[in-house]
């Protein structure tokens, strides 16, 4: 049975995981590295945030909070597309470099912002406390 203890911890690891292989892959973009081809490279990240999201799931049903019904979580799930759209370009679908290295640290000033929500539980995150 998952606990809240879990699940919040399992999300926090994923977290940090996703983070650390998005930031090592956007600095393989901009080497223009061959490692980005590699298998693992491709199906790892979305092994991790598939947990990610599963333990965010469980989260919302543990907390009770849910997007739509509480604004902190509902501009959390917004920057979350956002920051998945701006990864994307990032990683794949920018067509010129200085676009994706420009996508990129959007996505990671987006990533930030989605953990300040996280931690003060306010839909303007670390700037609620300015």
């Amino acid at each position: 049975m998952i606990t809240y203890q879990l699940a919040l911890y399992t999300h926090i690891t994923c977290a940090i995981l996703s983070f650390m292989s998005f930031t090592l892959r956007g600095y393989w973009m901009i080497l223009e590295s061959d490692l980005l081809k590699h298998r693992i490279v491709k199906v790892l990240p979305h092994v991790i945030d598939s947990l990610l999201l599963i333990s965010a799931i469980s989260l919302t049903v543990f907390l009770g909070q849910y997007p739509f019904v509480n604004d902190w979580l509902t501009v959390k799930l917004l920057a979350l597309i956002t920051y998945i759209i701006l990864g994307s370009i990032a990683l794949k679908r920018g067509k010129t470099k200085k676009l994706r290295i420009t996508a990129l640290a959007a996505s990671l000033m987006t990533f930030g912002y989605i953990v300040s929500i996280a931690y003060f539980h306010h839909p303007l995150g670390l700037l609620s406390r300015l």
